[in-house]
């Protein structure tokens, strides 16, 4: 039996002023499993992500979400089916419920106490801390309310962009442990952006490995162990950053 895509690109090209940032990309994401994308830096993996939550669109090729052209989504619907989580935390000034109740606020709806208690305690904090200004927090909390945030309008995709590189050891494997947390009980699809292949390694069912806009390698994150690319092989090594 086939896999099922949660989204699936064929033949995906991005260009700025005639540059291709990404270059006929094709493949898919597996519905329910971790991904980890990996890749020097400009190598066009953050434009992935913004092409498949519809914040960018494509010049030539098309995305299905779940077999759905994504031209056919709502930009609102998609966005909420597929959340995204950014390297900076970014906090609205107020209180964590403030930030909690944000998505909701921009549709015009009200967050629930309920609802606000059982997603801070899903991310590892203790509901006390909804009343605390968010500009107190430590860089792993507002990492986690950020998650617990996109959490709230319950996306069925994930989109996880450099989500732990400025946090300390500790702080890391407490997102790395809630991420795999969230997959296993809610089954949301997991798409990871690192630079840590040890990460990568440790999180992935899968991996893409993104060079020069293009998809270099993929399939079982194992090929960061045993690569059959040249050019991921140097990759690994450290010889290309």
């Amino acid at each position: 039996m086939e896999d099922e895509k949660a989204i699936e690109l064929k033949q995906v090209t991005y260009s700025i002023d005639k540059m291709d940032v990404l270059k006929a990309v094709t493949g898919s994401f597996v519905k329910g499993r971790i991904t980890t994308i990996v890749g020097p830096s400009g190598a066009g993996k953050s434009t992935l992500f913004r092409l498949c939550n519809g914040m960018k669109s494509a010049n030539s090729g098309e995305i299905y979400i779940e077999g759905k052209s994504i031209a056919a989504f709502d930009p609102i619907k998609l966005r909420k089916k597929i959340g995204i989580v950014l390297q900076q935390a970014t906090m609205i000034s107020g209180t964590v419920r403030d930030n909690l109740a944000l998505p909701l606020k921009l549709a015009g709806k009200e967050l629930e106490e309920k609802d606000a208690a059982e997603f801070i305690r899903l991310v590892g904090l203790d509901q006390n801390i909804l009343a605390r200004e968010s500009n107190d927090l430590s860089g792993g909390q507002k990492q986690k309310v950020s998650i617990a945030r996109t959490l709230i309008n319950r996306p069925e995709v994930l989109l996880l962009d450099e989500i732990t590189s400025s946090l300390d050891r500790v702080s890391q494997q407490d997102i790395e442990e809630l991420i795999q947390k969230i997959n296993s009980v809610y089954g949301t699809t997991i798409i990871w952006i690192t630079h840590n292949l040890d990460q990568a390694k440790r999180i992935g069912d899968d991996t893409w490995v993104m060079m020069d806009g293009e998809v270099v390698e993929m399939g079982s994150s194992d090929l960061l162990h045993n690569p059959k690319d040249d050019r991921v092989k140097r990759f690994v090594k450290g010889d290309i950053q």
